[in-house]
């Protein structure tokens, strides 16, 4: 795995720093593909970093299939059919902003005007769709916290105290800090001294988190999935209605809703990954006391360094730059958009994500995949499927049912390195950036020569990659 990140690391900081090669493979890098591009709306990107590479591989064939499948849908379908139904037209009803004709656009422009809003669509229904399917666990989690015993003074077992949690007077003080610290980031830090605003932010916030981290806990250890996109959103549009009842919209309003939803997103995963870790130190009989402990300071760390670290990412590339990619974030800003600036959505297209979304779910496809797959943009799809392809084929090679684990085993193993060595050699670059080492590629990178150099690289990162799962 050191070696694997180490490769890994270098390959995406050769990229991100110098240049050397162009970070995505595209039809434009041929006379044909160009053509084709302009006058069908038709064309093909893939991103060559080794970290996407290795999140297809953990993804796994299947669900990186139904992902790149939503992507072509759109990229494939959708944006040259919009462009051959309406050529000439400019459709502009809820963004002003669009002045160009359907035809006359890009590619990329008819994805971002139009493609995305489908997405968002059905997005937002998968939600809908895994809130519903998940009714049964939400009541029965609801039950779960009326209390059923009450508490005895008899001598607790051995078996009992090496299952001891911490103790509730350390949870609640440490509960409390948490919200009063959560209050002043609140008041101060976005809702700009009002404490109103405030108050009713952080009321919202803890009510949500209490109830639907219950949910999250119950639904990983009873089906082991966590529907925190659903809850998230659900999240994101109560705060909405609520804040704006209250008197805070726009602008300031959309920040402050996109921060309760990702306290209660963040508590969602929490929860969800927490109770993984008791189940694994059920089986392996490690004391929930320890557990807890170590996973409280490791948030605590996570928590001082990851906001650094995204301020950094951000102040350097920018999220909303397109530079780095937030598919769900941007989708779910979108949908509350409307709702805290009355200004007009794309509901028909939302409608038409919603429909497809709800038609996935009947032909038993994972809807939210898919759902993702439309919205983000396609060279960070189509690696994800090379990525599985890759892991389908180190493990299906052999006869023996027992070296294609072991070789699946270690292209987990790989792809970790691949993922954890391209994002600390990518805050690295970061860091350059930030302190004004940069380097110029642009025009090396306008030349297709630089994207058959990428091709050329990345064929051999596969290589190694498969040869390496075979030792």
């Amino acid at each position: 795995m050191r070696l694997a990140g180490l490769i890994g690391g270098l390959y995406d900081f050769i990229v991100a720093t110098f240049g050397w090669w162009n970070e995505n493979v595209t039809s434009r890098m041929i006379p044909f593909g160009s053509d084709l591009a302009d006058r069908a709306k038709l064309v093909f990107k893939n991103n060559t970093g080794a970290a996407v590479l290795g999140l297809g591989y953990i993804i796994g064939f299947r669900y990186a299939l139904i992902i790149t499948l939503g992507s072509l849908f759109v990229w494939w379908l959708v944006v040259p059919g919009m462009a051959l139904l309406f050529p000439t037209e400019v459709l502009n009803q809820w963004n002003p902003a669009i002045t160009t004709a359907v035809g006359a656009m890009s590619p990329e422009e008819i994805f971002t005007s139009y493609g995305k809003s489908i997405g968002i669509g059905a997005i937002a229904m998968a939600g809908i769709i895994g809130i519903n399917k998940s009714r049964d666990i939400i009541m029965g989690a609801v039950k779960r916290m009326k209390p059923t015993a009450k508490t005895t003074d008899i001598e607790p077992t051995t078996e009992q105290k090496n299952d001891a949690d911490l103790s509730l007077r350390f949870i609640a003080i440490a509960s409390i800090a948490t919200l009063l610290i959560t209050f002043i980031f609140f008041w101060f830090g976005v809702m700009g001294g009002k404490l109103l605003f405030a108050v009713v932010a952080i009321l919202l916030t803890a009510i949500i988190a209490f109830l639907f981290t219950t949910v999250a806990a119950n639904a990983i250890a009873i089906v082991g999935s966590n529907p925190v996109s659903g809850m998230t959103l659900m999240t994101l549009i109560l705060a909405s209605v609520v804040m704006v009842a209250v008197g805070l919209s726009g602008t300031g309003g959309m920040v402050a809703a996109l921060i309760m939803g990702g306290v209660v997103c963040t508590a969602l995963s929490m929860a969800g990954s927490f109770i993984t870790d008791l189940k694994i130190g059920h089986w392996t009989g490690t004391q929930p006391r320890k557990q807890e402990t170590w996973k409280f300071l490791g948030t605590l760390i996570s928590a001082a360094t990851v906001g650094g670290v995204m301020m950094l990412l951000n102040e350097t590339y920018g999220f909303a730059s397109g530079a780095l990619a937030a598919p769900q974030a941007n989708a779910m800003a979108a949908v509350i958009d409307p709702l805290m600036t009355g200004t007009g959505a794309p509901w028909v297209l939302y409608a038409i994500g919603a429909i497809l979304a709800i038609i996935l779910t009947w032909c038993k496809v994972p809807a939210l995949a898919f759902a993702l797959g439309m919205f983000i943009p396609i060279q960070l799809n189509v690696p994800l499927l090379i990525g599985g392809a890759v892991n389908w084929f180190v493990t299906s090679r052999s006869k023996n049912a027992e070296e294609n684990k072991e070789r699946g085993e270690k292209g987990n193993l790989i792809a970790s390195g691949f993922i954890a060595g391209g994002a600390l050699m990518g805050v690295i670059s970061a860091l350059l950036r930030f302190g004004g080492v940069q380097f110029d590629y642009t025009a090396w990178w306008a030349n297709p020569l630089s994207e058959l150099l990428s091709l050329v690289a990345y064929i051999l990162l596969i290589t190694y990659f498969i040869r390496a799962t075979r030792k």
